[in-house]
């Protein structure tokens, strides 16, 4: 990897010297910070104690989500390490998640388990996700194609929503913001002998502000509401029954092509499931489970829309002894677009097979999954991870795994489709240490993806229309090293990461569009009398545009501020600052982002 010379000089030694960074009083979760019974579902696609995982993960959890007073699910995940965001314009607008620089196709999304893509755009419509209903966030690094098949290239983000527990639990909140930002939520959750249940619903808008400047002078704001509802029936002590289901539908205006029109991007995402777990052995455990999600997209006045439907059908065995697991799944995808004059589907079969071991000093992790797909045939991948503990609190880990994609319906079937497209097809390897100690932590883990038979917006010839056509002729890798940690330095807590990577053009060496080559992410937070004080700031170098590196975009810093406090025993007082200096920048050419931005909440949780 090339990097200037004196941006390292200036950024390393910072960087180092926050490494020890922190936690804060509620922080992301790592397989190195764990705390005693923390489980992880998504690494392995079961529960699993978070220090037997392998993988490069980040658990983030309902206070620390609460206490961010982000807009939107991507202004949260653009704080975490290894992962970066572009976005035309503001909340609402279409948006992408590059997770250790792959491309936003590359990661695998579930929300409560139950699967979101989109076969027009591909990959998870981020501007459709809200943040409203959202208890914890699962964030797996790393090629996982060998658990959940085609779509996990650069890894999985799976987003639970707030389950029942407890006692009857209602809350109500508010919160108001610059831009005039106006949220309103509310929502009850429990449990009554063997039925939990939580349900919820949050409204948020926004006057916005111009996402163009100088094309079409208006401003642009957002309208959101977004649900969700969970019931779990506890039918006996072997066997249960869980309901989950989620609602969004965002109306974000945005500056098109044509002047003076007011246009109107309007999303709606549905998701539903179902799923009995039952546990036949105190060794042998199975859960099959059912769900669809459906994506609307759609503009106006100008007409267009776009429909993806999947569904998803899974059967998982587990059997437990000791140190050792066995999984075997058998699971059925069918994706559905339309898209005038596209009404095309294709469906997955598949079998996925896994062996962990934990003992003594040792963990190992091995997954294999076969995938027939009704279109290209049998498609195989692996994966191999092996853990060592070779001191009090030290843990070195190595992997390797082969990953897939298989290309959009929109990618093969529209006017700048080929049906002729083959699978993107990839191969990645980290290797990582740990060092973890009280409260304290620090990690790195280096890793490089290839991905061949890259899919790329090419020249016209191919297909029908004269503008250019999807091709088959990329390669890229993407490669680097994500350093992380955490440190309570006195009555301080640090936290922070540096991801310094090379996400890169094989063909033609350019750095890939809308990807910065150094990343640096800070925070601290500490307590003064009945208030919980904390700041953040992000780091990010310059980017390009545009895949021939000639369109520059500038880099940028941003300082966040925030508080919170009990101000009854049963209120807290949320007040945040994002964007404390007001800083211009960009995070796609010609589209601006917030300025400075406050944010004050207020929410009522009886006891």
């Amino acid at each position: 990897m090339r990097y200037p010379l004196p941006y390292k000089q200036a950024l390393l030694p910072l960087a180092l010297a926050c490494a020890f960074t922190a936690q804060a009083q509620t922080p992301p979760q790592t397989a190195t910070n764990a705390t005693l019974g923390e489980t992880m579902v998504t690494a392995a696609r079961t529960a699993q104690p978070l220090t037997d995982v392998l993988a490069d993960v980040t658990l983030i959890d309902a206070e620390q989500i609460q206490r961010s007073g982000a807009v939107s699910m991507t202004d949260l995940l653009a704080r975490q390490p290894g992962i970066e965001l572009s976005r035309n314009g503001g909340p609402g607008s279409t948006s992408s998640v590059f997770l250790r620089g792959g491309e936003n196709r590359f990661t695998a999304v579930y929300i409560d388990g139950i699967r979101v893509d989109s076969q027009s755009t591909g990959g998870a419509p981020w501007e459709s996700i809200a943040l409203g209903q959202v208890e914890r966030i699962e964030i797996v690094r790393g090629a996982a194609a060998a658990v959940y098949g085609s779509d996990a290239v650069s890894g999985v983000i799976q987003i639970f929503t707030r389950k029942g527990e407890g006692a009857f639990a209602p809350y109500v909140g508010v919160a108001v913001g610059n831009h005039g930002r106006k949220v309103v939520e509310a929502g009850l959750s429990g449990k009554a002998d063997a039925v939990d249940y939580a349900l919820g619903i949050t409204r948020d808008t926004s006057r916005g502000f111009d996402s163009r400047p100088g094309t079409n002078p208006d401003i642009d704001g957002y309208r959101n509401t977004n649900a969700s509802a969970r019931v779990g029936w506890q039918i006996n002590n072997a066997h249960r029954l869980t309901a989950s289901g989620t609602y969004s539908d965002m109306d974000a205006q945005y500056d098109g092509f044509t002047p003076n029109l007011d246009d109107h991007g309007l999303n709606r995402l549905r998701t539903g499931g179902l799923t009995w777990s039952a546990q036949w052995t105190k060794n042998y455990s199975t859960r099959l489970s059912v769900s669809e999600s459906r994506q609307v997209y759609e503009t106006k006045p100008s007409v267009y829309r776009t429909e993806t439907t999947l569904r998803d059908y899974l059967f998982q065995n587990e059997w437990r002894s000791g140190g050792h697991l066995v999984t075997a799944g058998l699971e059925r995808r069918t994706d559905h677009l339309v898209n005038s004059p596209i009404d095309q589907g294709r469906h997955q079969n598949a079998l996925a097979l896994g062996y962990g071991y934990t003992g003594g000093a040792h963990t190992v992790q091995v997954n294999v999954r076969r995938d027939d797909d009704s279109e290209f045939g049998g498609q195989t991948t692996g994966g191999l991870s092996y853990g060592y503990s070779f001191a009090p609190g030290w843990r070195v880990t190595a992997a390797a795994a082969s990953s897939f994609r298989v290309p959009t319906l929109y990618q093969r079937f529209s006017q700048y489709g080929q049906p002729a497209l083959q699978p993107e097809k990839g191969r990645s390897m980290e290797l990582g240490v740990q060092w973890a100690q009280g409260g304290s932590r620090l990690g790195a883990t280096v890793y490089r993806n290839r991905v061949r038979n890259l899919i790329t917006f090419g020249s016209p010839g191919p297909c029908q229309d004269a503008f250019g056509c999807y091709e088959n002729t990329g390669r890229a890798e993407y490669m680097g090293i994500t350093i992380s940690g955490a440190h309570r330095l006195g009555a301080v807590n640090l936290s922070g990461s540096l991801d310094l990577q090379e996400p890169k053009d094989l063909n033609t060496d350019k750095v890939l569009a809308r990807r910065a080559r150094q990343l640096l992410k800070l925070a601290a937070d500490t307590r003064v009398g009945e208030w919980t004080l904390g700041a953040e700031a992000v780091a990010s170098s310059m980017r390009f545009d545009n895949a021939s590196n000639t369109n520059r975009m500038g880099g940028y810093g941003l300082v966040n501020l925030y508080a919170t406090t009990t101000i009854a025993r049963e209120w807290t007082l949320l007040a945040r600052i994002n964007n404390l200096a007001n800083k211009e920048y960009q995070l796609a050419r010609g589209y601006a982002t917030a300025g400075r931005e406050l944010y004050v909440g207020l929410k009522w949780t009886p006891k």
